[in-house]
């Protein structure tokens, strides 16, 4: 799969854009758009929220049919794609011809199921996922994922732009940003927890945490350096352990799930842990790396 990052090239700031959905972020998406010179047009389902964003400049809507018809853009952030999709009917036939960027948050299916409806009314898709809080939106350093419609990305790459300057097509599967939203989560929830149960444990014993990051601190960033070679392993399939064999993990798990059952610290993250690694080693995979435990993960 091939990633597509912006191009550099001039700004056209006559581009006509539509945002449909004013909540936190839609509002922040148009506020972008507002600031970066675009004639943008707003519309949301609930009247009354458009008041900040008309007063630096945005033009209200009455109905759909109208926001849709002002942008050659549309933009699109509301709460689940099936809301997504019932204001986009509201546009009838104007929806044809348009180019729409749905950056509502949902699964890989609805998002394919959203790229074939769009098509089916001549309109050209792209879906995104931002990768950021409404506050950052706009920021150069801001990462949007995008699937679909490769023409659209490349034709407003200025005007998505102005969301967040790390944008990237991952390719013309509409579904593929929502899964790579999803791993980045997966990933820092899985991080977070790790590190809270390790708060918890260190304050339990009158431990400052921030004291602990300040001396561990760079044992902590090498876990992240493993990472690009536990991706390897994976994507191949073969999980031979050069260093830290699956056995080897088993003591310093059961010193971890004793030590916090002794403090009384919840074990159940811990105990998990260990019983995912003691499995594959009764599997006859102790001498396998880490990654050997992406198949636990996988299809059932």
């Amino acid at each position: 799969m091939t990633t597509t990052t912006f191009a550099s090239g001039d700004s056209d700031a006559r581009t006509a854009v539509t945002v449909l959905g004013l909540g936190e972020m839609g509002s922040a998406l148009a506020g972008a758009f507002v600031a970066g010179g675009r004639p943008t047009t707003v519309w949301n389902r609930t009247p009354g929220r458009d008041e900040a964003l008309l007063a630096l400049g945005a033009r209200p809507a009455g109905d759909v049919r109208e926001a849709v018809a002002a942008g050659s853009l549309v933009i699109v952030n509301v709460k689940g794609n099936d809301a997504a999709r019932e204001i986009l009917a509201a546009a009838g036939d104007a929806l044809a011809g348009r180019a729409v960027v749905n950056l509502t948050d949902g699964t890989s299916g609805e998002a394919r199921a959203m790229a074939e409806w769009a098509a089916g009314r001549e309109a050209a898709y792209l879906h995104g996922q931002i990768m950021t809080i409404a506050p950052a939106v706009g920021d150069p350093d801001a990462v949007v994922f995008y699937g679909g419609s490769g023409e659209v990305f490349a034709r407003y790459g200025a005007e998505l732009a102005l969301i967040g300057g790390r944008g990237s097509l991952l390719g013309e599967d509409a579904g593929i940003p929502g899964l790579y939203g999803m791993a980045v989560h997966g990933t820092m929830w899985g991080t977070l927890n790790g590190f809270l149960h390790a708060a918890a444990l260190l304050s339990a014993e009158g431990v400052e945490v921030r004291r602990f990051l300040e001396q561990a601190g760079p044992s902590v960033s090498a876990l992240f350096s493993i990472l690009p070679s536990i991706a390897a392993e994976v994507d191949r399939g073969e999980y031979a352990a050069d260093f830290g064999a699956l056995k080897h993990h088993l003591p310093s798990l059961a010193d971890l799930v004793g030590e916090s059952r002794a403090r009384g610290i919840d074990v159940e993250f811990p105990e998990y842990t260990r019983a995912l690694v003691a499995d594959a080693v009764e599997r006859g995979h102790g001498e396998d790396s880490y990654s050997r435990l992406v198949e636990h993960f996988g299809k059932r």
